[in-house]
């Protein structure tokens, strides 16, 4: 008789690397049945950051600005948010708040960060720092949007794929 492997419910896995090819997607359903998801992280991500406070994370966040975005429209407020549902993808927020001062409309940029990135690795916290920033430019995610986070993060695409197993792996329950 056969031993069938255990595993998460096959669903869980597609919710995070479904839109990826099939061999990827066994790959990382091998990594959870074998519960090795959170030393493959921890191994490849072994770094803390010290961005622990909301003046540090708008400093963080200006010093990206400043590096590559100079000529995008200023950078009012950037916090830490402790009520994101970050099992719904809810990672970052970029608003623009509107208000009438005077006869004239402003709008005021704001970034709002997951405290979850709180305690992960410090490419963790800059890819979705780097996200949240290219929306001071490009609103929709389309290629142009893509082009900019790799400009400002050249590896932008391995790190947002290694966030999403980041992601698996706290939803399962075993933490890197």
């Amino acid at each position: 008789m056969a031993v069938r492997e255990q595993g998460p419910d096959p669903q869980i896995v597609l919710r995070y690397v479904g839109a990826y090819p099939a061999a990827t997607q066994e790959q990382v359903r091998r990594l959870v049945v074998e519960n090795r998801l959170a030393e493959y992280l921890q191994r490849k991500y072994p770094g803390t950051h010290d961005v622990q406070t909301d003046g540090a994370l708008y400093e963080y966040a200006l010093d990206l600005k400043q590096a590559h975005l100079r000529s995008s429209g200023p950078l009012h407020k950037v916090i830490w948010q402790n009520k994101m549902d970050v099992m719904q993808k809810v990672l970052g927020l970029n608003t623009a708040i509107s208000r009438v001062q005077g006869g004239r409309l402003k709008a005021k940029a704001e970034i709002r960060i997951a405290s979850l990135f709180k305690r992960t690795a410090p490419e963790f916290l800059e890819m979705v720092v780097v996200h949240e920033l290219a929306h001071l430019r490009e609103r929709d995610h389309d290629k142009a949007f893509y082009q900019l986070c790799r400009h400002m993060m050249p590896d932008y695409h391995q790190v947002e794929f290694d966030l999403r197993l980041l992601m698996l792996n706290e939803e399962i329950g075993s933490r890197p």
